[in-house]
């Protein structure tokens, strides 16, 4: 998907249910596996990222909707440290790498 789409045109939403787990995934998807044990290990896609819980995420669902998929699954989650967690990812981005997927070969094999 990220290599027939601009970045600009991509936003990630999170639906993970903790604060380590959405922290985990948003880094992921921002500047690369940060366990180096995936297809992302190194790979930063610097892509934007939200959990479906923020508030600016949150204002564009219509309010059934919401009720119906995400209220009950949000009354369980700490909102505030999930949202903390996904925020301080986003904005400790560095800017964009001017190609963040690596080409044919220059990948370095898995060890």
């Amino acid at each position: 998907m990220a290599e027939k789409l601009d970045r600009e045109e991509v936003v990630v939403l999170l639906g993970t249910p903790t604060e380590d787990a959405s922290r985990l995934y948003a880094m992921t998807v921002t500047t690369g596996d940060p366990s180096w044990a995936g297809a992302l290990a190194g790979v930063a896609l610097q892509l934007p990222v939200y959990h479906v819980t923020e508030d600016a995420v949150k204002a564009e669902i219509a309010p059934a909707d919401y009720d119906e998929h995400l209220a009950l699954m949000a009354m369980a989650m700490d909102l505030d440290a999930i949202a903390r967690a996904v925020r301080s990812v986003r904005e400790d981005q560095a800017p964009p790498h001017p190609d963040p997927l690596p080409r044919e070969g220059e990948r370095e094999p898995c060890r």
